[in-house]
């Protein structure tokens, strides 16, 4: 593959680094296309997709949007966190950031929100739990974030044996202040100290993880992710056990890998 600087294994992760964010972001278009309509073809009627909704994720996005392969008409989608509290019409509501990047951009055939105003956060996680549950997911793309979380399984709430698959969860420093890295917000004072997320457990479910991790920002993590133990302390760390995880990471994400 063009601009690959490295391919290898970590126990059964899937590695990938490029030289440019973009590099990166179009070759995992390319896996997740393969794989989606490897899905399509076995006759599965509807395609059930996670996205997440990060900064992260535009350089795939950025080559999804352009795809002309994939029948959009045939996936459901899901997302995998939100804040609670901020407002339907918040743009950093990860719906929001969704539905600008690619829901609106893309037939979908169903796009299913996690309600950010929900009253009663513990009906809206069962809710939400339900319809994951209707059937199995097929595909999740995803990111790492800067305290090894995905979604926002933080360290100091994520569990692998979470018996939930959507659940409310508080925010840890870092995670709170990487919104503000990103430019989500001016102040950590302004970032939600709650959200909803998919547990672990949901997201290892689907059959196909692609991960997408750019920026010199996730390098540690990446690091302790890929060469730490395998434990909460690092959730991303559990996609070393996936049968079909790929990670696709740029030089900066890996920086501190000795490659």
């Amino acid at each position: 593959m063009a601009d690959v600087i490295k391919e290898f294994k970590v126990d059964t992760l899937r590695v990938l680094v490029y030289e440019t964010r973009s590099a990166m972001g179009t070759a995992a278009y390319e896996l997740y296309k393969q794989k989606v309509l490897q899905m399509m073809s076995c006759k599965k009627e509807n395609i059930r997709a996670i996205y997440a909704a990060a900064h992260s994720q535009k350089d795939f996005f950025d080559a999804l949007n352009k795809d002309e392969y994939i029948d959009f008409n045939r996936i459901d989608a899901f997302h995998m966190d939100e804040y609670m509290g901020l407002g339907n019409d918040a743009p950093q509501n990860f719906g929001n950031f969704l539905k600008n990047i690619i829901f609106s951009k893309k037939n979908f055939n169903k796009i299913n929100y996690i309600n950010p105003s929900a009253k009663n956060v513990i009906e809206e996680c069962l809710r939400y739990e339900k319809l994951l549950r209707e059937s199995p997911l097929d595909i999740v793309s995803l990111g790492i974030g800067e305290n090894g979380h995905i979604a926002f399984n933080d360290p100091h709430e994520a569990r692998f044996d979470d018996p939930q698959w959507v659940r409310e969860t508080t925010l840890d420093t870092v995670s709170r202040q990487q919104q503000v890295n990103d430019g989500e917000f001016s102040h950590i004072d302004e970032v939600p100290e709650v959200a909803v997320t998919l547990t672990i457990p949901a997201l290892m479910s689907c059959k196909t993880v692609i991960g997408v991790v750019p920026d010199k920002r996730k390098a540690y993590a990446v690091h302790k992710s890929l060469y730490g133990q395998i434990s909460e302390a690092y959730p991303a760390s559990i996609l070393r056990t996936h049968k079909d995880a790929t990670l696709f990471i740029d030089k900066d994400a890996a920086s501190l890998l000795q490659i």
